[in-house]
């Protein structure tokens, strides 16, 4: 009798999830829209724009994007205006808020190419020995024009926080976990026994799987950049710290959506038809992305074992929520 009552749930959640898109609420219910830079930050600077601007516009289209093909996915933007959050609040917004999944929009830049020219030569005089031994020396010397040219890099890359890094993400996890129930964490933070082998345990599952979905998303998008005819230079590890994609406890990517130092570039990124394209091609590795989640609890490995997940995810997802609570009740 349970393992018909199993196999029935299992067949309701599969038919649920596979019957319209709106049905991907069940995977991502909460998305975080980072806008890089702002304010006073302007980032990267172009000929005649700045990076913090091309991010708010594309991170704006994409969520009017996600908006309109999920519109059960809550959004939230870690900024909507010409505003500078700090890289704390808006890894503290994320996880307060119980993200899902962190998008970061960034913009690159590349230093100008230096260039050195033979132009000539010029002779230099120089003398040696003293007195009726001294000796005038000639020698030509050769002259160089230096200058430099734009450097013409072009072309998205898509970050993940690096795996040599999981360690360090597995600390953020258990320093941020409290932020999940408490509004006013730094005076709580201290309570919360975060070396527990539970929850050491859970930091490392988590970790895991928070990779290996960093991954599979930053995949997509570069995927579907090329389909429009983008550069794409792949998805890569950051070799040294994004510290917005350490903190957030969520799988989480940071989009490099072109040079602003190519002058052909800028011009593409300040479009509304470039913003527009970028903003497209992230929505629809979203899709992508969500289905990969669908099959990955859809895997042929037995109604229990799909049903033995969700309870597994759902006791995670509550046992972080608890961390502090039960905190609270031992003082």
């Amino acid at each position: 009798m349970l393992q018909k009552t199993l196999v029935l749930v299992a067949l309701f959640i599969a038919s649920t999830l596979l019957f319209s898109f709106a049905g991907h609420k069940r995977m991502l219910r909460t998305i975080i829209i980072d806008a890089g830079h702002g304010g006073k930050d302007v980032g990267a600077r172009g000929d005649y724009s700045y990076e913090k601007d091309i991010c708010l516009g594309v991170a704006t289209r994409l969520g009017e994007e996600i908006a309109r093909s999920a519109p059960d996915i809550k959004l939230i933007f870690t900024r909507n205006t010409d505003t500078y959050p700090e890289l704390h609040a808006r890894a503290k917004l994320a996880n307060q808020s119980k993200g899902d999944l962190f998008i970061s929009i960034h913009v690159n830049s590349a230093p100008p190419k230096q260039h050195k020219e033979l132009v000539g030569s010029k002779t230099v005089v120089t003398y040696t020995g003293k007195g009726k031994k001294r000796k005038k020396i000639s020698r030509q010397v050769p002259q160089y024009r230096y200058y430099s040219t734009p450097n013409p890099a072009q072309g998205t890359e898509t970050y993940i926080w690096g795996a040599h890094k999981n360690e360090d993400k597995e600390v953020a996890m258990r320093e941020n976990a409290p932020m999940l129930a408490e509004e006013n964490f730094q005076e709580n933070y201290g309570d919360v026994d975060v070396n527990s082998a539970d929850f050491t345990a859970l930091s490392l599952l988590k970790t895991k799987q928070f990779f290996k979905r960093s991954a599979t998303l930053a995949g997509m998008v570069e995927e579907e950049f090329t389909k429009i005819g983008r550069v794409s230079r792949g998805q890569k590890q950051r070799q040294v710290g994004i510290w917005v994609l350490q903190a957030t406890a969520m799988p989480s990517i940071l989009v490099e959506t072109g040079y602003i130092s190519n002058r052909e570039e800028e011009d593409y990124l300040n479009s509304e038809k470039g913003q527009q394209e970028l903003a497209t091609c992230i929505t629809q590795a979203l899709r992508n992305y969500m289905g990969w989640l669908e099959k990955q609890q859809l895997q042929p490995q037995g109604a229990a074992v799909l049903v033995n997940d969700a309870a597994k995810e759902s006791s995670a997802h509550a046992f972080l929520n608890q961390v502090a609570a039960d905190e609270q009740k031992r003082k």
